[in-house]
């Protein structure tokens, strides 16, 4: 006899369905009614579960920053050094964008149909904020003597090489960022 699964939760599905149509295709081109028939649920369960389809991307949004945040922090644990960790953001992300699947980061190409103000904005900001933090704190452990400097040039190289990822299709922007995080480095200890 075999063992199934039970059927994700009309939750999950919907931000399964979300994550899948709004990363490929764009939180604003895709309607409310394709993520539903997508999940295969009922409009009322879109709209018990998150309240509007802003309610929707929010959780979206934050899925993908929590799976961001893992995904880094995981990757980083392999790293024995501070200087290694702190360069090992940009090996996390060229494994990423070496992805099939991989279009960039899914706040700046939120960001990018967004209005300034709303929900898309509050969440890019979140991550963002986390992302600023996360370098500070590496600067601040690999000795930097001024590690509030180190990190926000960390933070355009990493937006750099994210977005040329995306646009070559490719590792080479990660990999080449690697290179000058580590010269920056040198240069800040």
């Amino acid at each position: 006899m075999s063992a199934t699964s039970p059927r994700p939760s009309a939750r999950d599905r919907l931000l399964d369905a979300a994550d899948e149509l709004f990363y490929a295709q764009g939180v604003h081109t895709v309607g409310i009614d394709k993520v539903i028939e997508h999940a295969g649920v009922a409009k009322a369960s879109l709209y018990s579960t998150f309240g509007s389809k802003d309610g929707l991307v929010r959780a979206y949004l934050q899925r993908r920053h929590e799976e961001r945040r893992t995904r880094i922090t995981t990757g980083l644990e392999r790293f024995g050094n501070p200087r290694d960790r702190l360069l090992g953001v940009f090996d996390v992300l060229a494994e990423t964008a070496a992805r099939p699947d991989f279009r960039g980061c899914a706040f700046y190409n939120a960001s990018a149909e967004a209005h300034p103000s709303g929900v898309v904005q509050e969440e890019a900001d979140a991550t963002r904020a986390w992302t600023r933090q996360l370098f500070l704190d590496l600067a601040r452990d690999a000795g930097a003597r001024d590690p509030e400097s180190l990190a926000a040039q960390l933070m355009i190289l990493y937006d750099g090489s994210t977005a040329g990822a995306r646009l070559d299709r490719g590792t080479h922007a990660p990999v080449l960022a690697r290179s000058m995080a580590a010269a920056l480095l040198d240069a800040a200890t």
